[in-house]
């Protein structure tokens, strides 16, 4: 690679041939504001639209003012990145994005959040110079999961990159001209009527509080203040190692007690974990893939535990459907038990009993209210609510997480084993069902518990394993465009392989678009997998099928994985959706 020599603030640079003047400016950690841009190439997202032109700097060498996130540096290149010309011409910029910016800061679901708000402060404006028409779109709410507000839109486009070049879904498009142009749908839908998936990360990457999750913070609020309801809680395993950067804590900390505390505090009648119905899927998705492959089933089985994922199959992808696992997602399992063997043996009425989800995830709430997730017309989940909403209802009930004493889940449906907890992390959910379907197979104990070669945030990842004389060879896919580019190479007879996990976000539920925003930083997603994994490593029983909870729930209740009763109320079915 050819080296280039610079000088950025007087301080001399090489880098190689075109890299960007922000990249480089990254590596001697001079700081330049953007707003449009972001570069995450480990999952393969990256936006070099430069269309706020919040980054500008000047060339000394021509000085002119050009973006630096999208300009390449050249031999001999001066930049001043702190000139008085290049500060005035940000401060134009954010004041004119503000002139035309919905002034409802305090009740904004970005408040505080908000990288606009930020800037602006950062910038020291305290005066909008300039004034006009203010765009009056329509909010879009018809989703359950996602709310769309165009008049907080700054045409970034980061959603546009993440949904259509990373995701490769296609749910969002360029609508109008000029001072009419705004970021919506193809045809200009609702996003409830388009092949959005749900997946969130449009959400995830908005600096502004154009796209956020709907919420279901007043409806839980109006239950657990309903005394004829018996409502019960449960809390994804990505949760516990992301809820204390709410409150100041390092990511990755797991703060399971203080949680289970904080849950106890707001109302809910029972506090289980969801760590227990991933549990209960390794079972029953093991025992179908053991049987798929002592019987000749069709091969490979696909993990179904991510809405989002089996969204986008059943409209990008209908000819598969008879190849993923029939398995609900863990939360689905828990609320279909919760609602017949929790009630049956704690004599309570499952028409008063309230399940309530806390996930990292805002295509959860869509997937609660799918019929095929229903018994006898009855939800599963009534209620799901995102790691941001518990903490921001938290903070609304002066509740003090940091103080607060370190509980332990209810039982009969709050012991896990370490399987459970590494759902939370791409590769979990495959590892977790190898280590089960291993032993019932081979009828050996697995030697090593960790699949190193399946973890990380790389967008696939491959290994293999020999069970009884045969290689199995597994992959992992987190992204969904990463998912796009397995499926078809397998399609086309490319590649092998006996057992896929799909993800639809970046390192799994752990970069949910429910979590605390991580707006591109990696690191945090990094940390968040690690405590995730200490969690599974400091648990005594690592195997979901040594859980004693999960041994007597088949005992009294299930018989077995894949007896009828579990087929009622643990599996599903799919079916074909039209791409909108």
């Amino acid at each position: 690679m050819k080296m280039v020599n610079i000088k950025i603030n007087e301080n001399s640079l090489s880098v190689e041939e075109g890299t960007t003047i922000l990249s480089a400016a990254k590596r001697l950690k001079i700081k330049i504001p953007t707003l449009c841009h972001l570069n995450l190439h480990e999952i393969e997202l990256e936006n070099k639209r430069a269309s706020c032109r919040v980054c500008m700097v000047e060339v000394v060498n021509t000085g002119r003012l050009v973006a630096a996130c999208a300009t390449p540096v050249y031999e001999g290149m001066e930049i001043k990145t702190e000139s008085a010309k290049a500060i005035k011409a940000r401060r134009a910029i954010v004041e004119l994005l503000l002139s035309n910016h919905p002034t409802e800061c305090l009740t904004c679901a970005k408040n505080m959040n908000c990288e606009l708000q930020k800037l602006a402060a950062d910038l020291g404006i305290r005066k909008i110079h300039y004034s006009g028409e203010k765009n009056n779109f329509k909010i879009d709410v018809d989703s359950l999961s996602i709310k769309r507000d165009p008049n907080k839109c700054i045409l970034c486009k980061r959603c546009e990159t993440a949904c259509n070049e990373t995701q490769t879904v296609g749910a969002l498009a360029t609508i109008g001209r000029g001072f009419n142009t705004y970021v919506g749908s193809t045809f200009d839908r609702s996003m409830h009527n388009t092949v959005c998936t749900f997946c969130g990360q449009c959400v995830a990457v908005c600096p502004t509080g154009a796209l956020t999750e709907i919420n279901n913070i007043g409806e839980l609020w109006n239950v657990l203040h309903d005394n004829s309801k018996y409502v019960i809680v449960q809390t994804a395993p990505a949760i516990r190692v992301a809820i204390g950067e709410e409150f100041g804590f390092e990511p990755g900390e797991n703060l399971t007690g203080k949680m289970v505390s904080a849950l106890r505090n707001l109302g809910f009648s029972k506090v289980f974990d969801t760590n227990f119905a991933a549990d209960l899927t390794v079972m029953e998705e093991a025992h179908e893939f053991a049987d798929r492959l002592k019987n000749g089933g069709k091969i490979p089985i696909l993990t179904s535990c991510c809405p989002s994922w089996v969204n986008f199959m059943e409209q990008q992808f209908p000819d598969m459907l008879d190849i993923p696992s029939s398995c609900k997602s863990p939360h689905e399992m828990f609320g279909a038990v919760a609602k017949t063997y929790f009630a049956e043996k704690e004599g309570i009425n499952p028409e008063d009993i309230v399940v309530v989800s806390v996930m990292p995830c805002v295509a959860k709430k869509y997937e609660s209210a799918r019929e095929e997730l229903m018994n006898n017309g009855t939800r599963d989940v009534d209620i799901v609510i995102t790691t941001r909403e518990l903490g921001i209802m938290i903070k609304e009930s002066g509740i003090n997480f940091e103080l607060l004493n370190e509980d332990e889940f209810d039982n009969i449906m709050g012991e896990s084993s370490g399987a459970g907890a590494v759902f939370g992390s791409t590769g979990g959910v495959i590892e977790a069902t190898v280590r089960t379907a291993y032993e019932w197979l081979t009828g050996k104990e697995l030697g090593y518990m960790e699949f190193t070669e399946l973890r990380g945030i790389k967008g696939i990842k491959t290994t293999e394993l020999e069970i009884e004389g045969r290689l199995i060879k597994i992959a992992v896919a987190n992204g969904l465009g990463n998912t796009r580019r397995l499926l078809e190479k397998i399609k086309k007879k490319e590649v092998h392989f006996d057992a896929i996990e799909v993800m639809a976000c970046p390192g799994g539920c752990i970069g949910g678009a429910g979590q605390p925003y991580h707006y591109g930083d990696l690191s945090i997603l990094r940390k968040r997998a690690e405590g995730i994994y200490k969690v599974d490593r400091d648990k005594k029983i690592r195997k979901a099928h040594e859980n004693p909870m999960i041994k007597e729930l088949y005992e009294e209740f299930l018989e077995r994985p894949g007896s009828e009763k579990s087929e009622e109320l643990l599996h599903t079915k799919y079916k074909a959706r039209p791409r909108l």
